[in-house]
């Protein structure tokens, strides 16, 4: 090996790199802990930029309806208050939403409990009635249903006592909770005032960090990270868009048809159906599962029609609805679907399967369009199909 100045740089290079890496091992509890500050540091950022990218949806939705959809053709009234407008009236949306959810959703979900509780009560009795009678030839389990007994008042004095004790032997002190509770705010504070800088300042940080990029890194690099980076915006905006859309659908849809057959929590399965249908695939059978346990304890025959109900209404959203306003946003086959339900939720729980599908959705597109790169180099294909 000839050891010229450019080999000479190449073998300096090498042996700190090796350096470096052997300190890190050696020292790994401290740099896990530098790290680990350095997440606390730039976790309300994140933060921000995952509001961003939530309140990015509606804002250009606003700007796209209210102003026009090209802004170079907006007047300068128009392109000046465009922005500030469009945030006002996302941030008016999220507002009543919550409002909404607090004093109209909230109460009339805590007098459906109240009444659920009266309802398991009086259903207790009953089924402990029917069970008796269908296994009366087992005296076993005619003795162990007789000798159960739910009591109410008992259980809501044992859920207070585990509040007061139980609840604050986990949480440790007062002054731990207070601390963690003005932190979460002071985070999240600092998250949506990072949020509503990026979203003023949108066009001029995406040109800043152009330029950055483009006086770093090689150009063709640079094209194929910007790329990546708005093939991942349009996945998840579509998949988030039309997921919200299609679970609100799917809500609205059963608490009219249920409300038209008098079917009982009418509003409480309607909202609980939008929530978990959030969920993908799995999202809307739980929903199911739970609200036919709720109508069951009131009518059995009622919580039957509810499930022949759900069947029908989730094959009217699933084949007519869902391709519509969702449709191939994701792009997706439905294995793999569920190898990144199966994946994110194991990692991330419900979180980690919205992330996952139009990450894996991403990915599989990139996957792709590398295959038949090389397919094109070898020339066995000659173009996509």
């Amino acid at each position: 090996m000839d050891l010229n100045r450019e080999n000479l740089k190449k073998i300096r290079g090498l042996i700190l790199y090796t350096i470096l890496i052997l300190v890190g091992i050696w020292n790994y509890e401290v740099i896990l802990e530098y790290i680990g500050i350095i997440g606390n540091i730039i976790f309300p950022f994140v933060l921000g930029g995952a509001i961003t990218f939530v309140l990015n949806v509606p804002l250009n939705f606003f700007e796209r309806h209210l102003f026009g959809k090209e802004p170079e053709k907006r007047g300068k009234n128009a392109a000046k208050f465009a922005r500030p407008v469009s945030l006002l009236l996302t941030l008016i949306s999220v507002i009543g939403v919550i409002v909404l959810v607090m004093f109209v959703v909230v109460p009339q979900l805590g007098k459906t409990f109240i009444s659920l509780g009266q309802q398991i009560q009086q259903f207790v009795p009953e089924f402990q009635h029917w069970a008796t009678e269908f296994f009366k030839n087992n005296k076993e389990i005619v003795e162990w249903i007789n000798s159960f007994e739910l009591n109410w008042d008992k259980t809501i004095e044992t859920a207070i006592d585990f509040l007061k004790n139980g609840a604050g032997s986990v949480i440790g002190t007062t002054y731990t909770a207070a601390k963690s509770i003005i932190s979460g705010m002071t985070t999240f504070f600092i998250a949506f005032v990072f949020a509503c800088y990026v979203l003023l300042q949108k066009e001029r940080l995406s040109v800043q960090a152009r330029k950055i990029l483009y006086a770093y890194f090689p150009q063709k690099r640079v094209e194929k990270v910007l790329s990546i980076c708005s093939l991942t915006y349009d996945t998840f905006s579509h998949f988030l868009t039309g997921q919200c859309t299609e679970a609100v659908i799917l809500g609205a849809m059963f608490f009219v048809v249920m409300g038209i057959l008098r079917l009982p929590y009418a509003l409480l399965v309607g909202i609980l159906i939008a929530f978990t249908a959030l969920i993908p695939i799995f999202g809307a059978f739980i929903g199911c599962i739970v609200g036919a346990f709720l109508i069951f304890m009131v009518n059995p025959a009622q919580a039957l029609v509810f499930v022949v109900v759900f069947f029908i209404l989730q094959q009217i959203e699933g084949n007519f609805i869902y391709p519509h306003v969702v449709g191939n946003s994701v792009g997706l086959p439905s294995i793999w679907v569920l190898a990144a339900v199966t994946v994110g939720g194991s990692m991330m729980g419900i979180v980690g399967m919205l992330i996952f599908i139009p990450a894996g959705s991403v990915i599989y597109a990139l996957f792709r369009e590398n295959v038949y790169q090389r397919l094109q180099r070898k020339k066995i294909v000659k173009k996509q199909e």
